[in-house]
Parts: structure tokens; C-alpha cells; sequence
């Protein structure tokens, strides 16, 4: 076998010596070949998708550093000999975009003619397509794990299936934070292609030059430091579905490039003038709005007439009636057994506070409030003090003033008002009421002249006999 894997050939086996590369990338599973010392000699593309590193990052590298997974170290003290193949129990593993993924792993020893251990054969199984539960244990028969009973969220859960089989190009759009790319994750998963590789590309994160060689990939020499050729993400996600997330930011030369692909389903890597088909699905993501974008001549319309065959409207946190509580039990659970500590629910108080909050980064917010009070918190129960100083402070308790809103002052004749609850209480219900009229009964415009959730609003106008 060559040092380099683009080089190496099977002889004997077939009449003519076969690329080996060829061979391993057709291999649905993820797989890594180890030499003795545990280092890796070559990875396959499923591999590479599922880790977010190529072959020329990952050669040479210990096995650790690649799958980076929580039992590794234990595990390499305990390689099988060479009459045993070692199969882990499911466990996570993290991946370049720092996610976790559920994997079954099994090494087996590679013998050579003496019958000695020369090195492992790897096997990384990807078990996201077989999970059917949620980390709560609780089955909801969604793909993936979404959660939400509003009106809003089940509309599109229910779609999902259809928009999943069709296979065009989606676009999503929303606030930032209200999970765009666990939909695009749960329609892969929904899919046919649901075998093959998730892609993630964040067109945000990356300069113009970076971000080409990252979806298209580059040849050796391409630029300076181009040392080896790279299969870009697009290659990578042959036979699955590439997300582009914040796709607004696209450069207009690689939107150009992306439309040509788009067309003929060809890549052209830098520095290369030959096309390599791929069959890939794209979905697209964007936190801006495109259609102004094309307006203002910063997005390509027939770009986006490409990418918007079908489109997906995500409705931020705060309009998506009754999911804030669910929500907030389900992170709950599973940040509480994440972090292994017995922490049963919420106080009144902290749960009033939350349902009273904005959340203005959603549901990514929602979790790092979770993640932050579970961590603090040194007893069973979250009280309101282990929530984050900022959300307190912004008026999220019902003894604050609501954000976006201006406590009255008190007339000086009035001696009543010492803060009890019957003036507080009639006091909110006169707001309400004044709201509502302004909004000429629009609970939503209510809302926004208030500085509250819908969900805040219609819980209070509950409380007080206003609906």
C-alpha cells in the first residue's frame, strides 16, 4: 500500500489492481483503518461526513483525535487480540460542528500472513437513522427529536414526511435559534436518503476563498497551502443532503457556482477543469430575508428561484403557543441527565419567570438558560435565583416591569398603591384591556405593544376573564 491513500491499489484480487479508496468510500458505514500504534492510515467518506474530517487531516492522527468519543481512552487500553472483535454498547461521539451523534463502535484486528496484528479495521455506525425516541425515552414518531404541540410547529411536522420524499431543494427560514437546522437534520432523516450523509456548511463562518475550497473542494496547488486535494463538502454529501446554513452570505461568485451545480449536478473543484458528478440534496437556511436581498442586488433571484421550490416559515419561541413549557421540561430532562445530577423540575417562581421571558434567541436560548440553571443549581428544584442574572433583571418575574414596557407613575393622592396584588393585579388587567383596544383586538399586536409573548398574553387574559 502507498503512504498515500489516492495511490493505493488492491492487486491480486481482481484481473487488474483496483483503487482501494474506491473501493472503501462505496462502504455505507463509516471506517477507518489503524496501524498498530492506533494511528489512522485512512478513513472512507461516510467516515469524513460523519466527522467533519477529511483523509488529509486524519492521517497520521490517533484514532482519539477523530472520533473523540468518551470511552476512547479506556477502549485503547483494551484492543482486542487477535482472536476477538470488541463492539462498544451505543455511545456519543462529537463531531467537528461539536455535535454529538449516537454511534456503535466495533474494531477488529488486521492480521498479516504470520498471522500478527498489523493494524485494526474500525467500523462506526451512524444509529441517528434508527432512533425512534426522544433522550427523555419518550416516542413521538417524529423523525429526529422535535418537539412542540403549537399550532404552528405541528402544521409543519406534518408536512415533513411529504416535503422529505419529493427531494427538492428547501429553503428555511426564522429567527435565529428556532432550530432551523434540526428541521433540515429531521427532513434528511425522513428522507430516501437517509442512509447517506448529513452536511453542514455555515456560509457565515468562512472567507470567499475558504469557503469555495470547503464546499467544492480544491486540487493540489490550487492556492498557497494547498498541499493535497480536497473533496469539498458537496462531494461529501453524495447520495445524502448538503445544509447551507446562513446561505444569505454566500459570496455572489460562489452563489454563481452553486447555481451551476445546481443546473447539472457537475463540481468543479478549484484548480480543476474537470467536473465530478454528485447526486446531493440541497436545503438551504437563511436568517435574512432573500427576497429583500435580491432586491437590493445581494442575492441571485434565480438562486433563489432554485433554492425556493419548497420553503419552510419557522415561527420564533415566543408566538408558538403552550411549546415554551414543554420545551422547558424536555431540556430539563435531558440537560439534568446529561449533566447526571437529580434535579426533578422548576419552582413557581422560576417557571413564571421563563414563561413570562421574550426569548429572543428561541429555542438555542431556552437551552443555554436550561443548561446554565441546572449547573448552578444545588438542589432538587430550580428556584428563580439559579436563572441567568440577565433574564431576571429584564423583567422576565411577574414583580418586574415587563420589557418594552413603562410603569406608569403613581398619582401622589393615591395611598392604596403600596404594591399590593389587587392594584398590581388591576393595574396589568387595565393594560390589557387598553392594549386590546389599540390592537383593535389583535392578541398578537396586543403582545408586541405590551412587550409579551402571545402565550404570556392569552395565560393573562385567562387569569383576569378577558378572553
Amino acid at each position: 500500500m502507498s503512504g498515500k491513500l489516492r495511490l493505493a491499489l488492491i492487486e491480486g484480487l481482481f484481473a487488474a489492481p483496483v483503487a482501494f479508496d474506491s473501493i472503501l468510500d462505496e462502504i455505507p458505514i463509516g471506517a477507518l483503518f489503524l496501524d498498530s500504534n492506533h494511528r489512522i492510515l485512512s478513513i472512507n467518506r461516510a467516515l469524513s461526513a460523519l466527522t467533519g474530517y477529511d483523509i488529509s487531516e486524519a492521517k497520521g492522527l490517533s484514532c482519539f483525535n477523530i472520533i473523540r468519543c468518551s470511552r476512547c481512552l479506556q477502549q485503547c487500553r483494551q484492543m482486542p487480540d487477535e482472536d476477538n472483535v470488541y463492539a462498544t454498547e451505543p455511545v456519543n461521539i462529537v463531531n467537528r460542528q461539536k455535535q454529538k451523534i449516537p454511534v456503535r463502535i466495533s474494531l477488529t484486528p488486521i492480521l498479516d500472513t504470520q498471522g500478527k496484528t498489523t493494524g485494526f479495521i474500525e467500523i462506526v455506525e451512524d444509529l441517528r437513522v434508527q432512533q425512534k425516541v426522544t433522550s427523555d425515552g419518550v416516542y413521538n414518531g417524529r423523525p429526529g427529536n422535535l418537539v412542540g404541540t403549537s399550532l404552528q410547529m405541528e402544521k409543519i411536522f406534518n408536512i415533513l414526511p411529504m416535503v422529505a420524499q419529493a427531494d427538492s431543494s428547501i429553503l428555511i427560514t426564522g429567527e435565529s435559534g428556532t432550530g432551523k437546522d434540526v428541521i433540515a437534520e429531521a427532513i434528511h432523516l425522513s428522507s430516501g436518503r437517509a442512509k447517506g450523509p448529513f452536511i453542514k456548511v455555515n456560509c457565515a463562518a468562512l472567507p470567499e476563498t475558504l469557503l469555495d475550497s470547503e464546499l467544492f473542494g480544491h486540487q493540489k496547488g490550487a492556492f498557497p497551502g494547498a498541499s493535497e486535494n480536497k473533496a469539498g463538502r458537496i462531494r461529501l454529501a453524495n447520495n445524502g443532503t448538503l445544509f447551507l446554513s446562513e446561505v444569505g452570505n454566500l459570496p455572489m461568485r460562489l452563489q454563481g457556482k452553486l447555481l451551476a451545480f445546481l443546473d447539472d449536478k457537475v463540481v468543479y473543484s478549484m484548480g480543476n477543469t474537470r467536473g465530478i458528478g454528485v447526486n446531493v440534496r440541497i436545503i438551504a437556511a437563511s436568517l435574512y430575508p432573500l427576497d429583500q436581498m435580491v432586491m437590493e442586488g445581494r442575492f441571485r433571484s434565480d438562486l433563489l428561484y432554485r433554492l425556493n421550490v419548497v420553503r419552510l416559515d419557522l415561527p420564533p419561541l415566543r408566538e408558538r403557543e403552550g411549546d415554551i413549557r414543554l420545551l422547558l421540561e424536555h431540556s430539563l430532562r435531558s440537560v439534568a441527565s446529561q449533566f447526571n445530577k437529580d434535579i426533578r423540575g422548576l419552582s413557581d417562581e422560576a417557571l413564571e419567570s421563563l414563561l413570562d421571558y421574550h426569548f429572543q434567541g428561541n429555542v438555542r436560548e431556552l437551552k443555554n438558560i436550561v443548561e446554565y440553571a441546572v449547573s448552578v443549581c444545588q438542589s432538587q428544584i430550580i428556584q428563580e435565583n439559579d436563572l441567568p442574572n440577565y433574564l431576571i433583571e429584564s423583567g422576565g418575574s411577574k414583580n418586574k416591569t415587563p420589557v418594552g414596557f413603562s410603569m406608569p407613575a403613581r398619582p401622589l393622592h393615591d395611598t392604596t398603591a403600596d404594591s399590593s396584588d389587587c392594584t398590581w393585579m388591576e393595574m396589568e388587567k387595565k393594560m390589557i384591556l387598553e392594549a386590546l383596544v389599540s390592537a383593535k383586538g389583535k392578541r398578537s399586536n396586543a403582545a408586541d405593544i405590551l412587550g409579551w409573548g402571545r402565550s404570556t398574553l392569552w395565560r393573562k387574559m385567562k387569569k383576569y376573564g378577558l378572553e
